[in-house]
């Protein structure tokens, strides 16, 4: 997975082992919320 800051407060998410093939782009508050919500365990799977 390759994570890149786009201009216009994006950030784009691709398969780094396939480079041509298509990205993700969120905002870039979206992508800070999902990031805060994997560092706080939000996602994890509960057994």
């Amino acid at each position: 997975m390759e994570v890149a800051a786009l201009p216009h407060g994006r950030v784009g998410v691709r398969d780094s082992k396939d480079k041509t093939g298509p990205a993700l782009v969120f905002a870039s508050d979206g992508w800070g919320a999902f990031i805060s919500g994997v560092k706080n365990g939000d996602f994890d799977i509960q057994s």
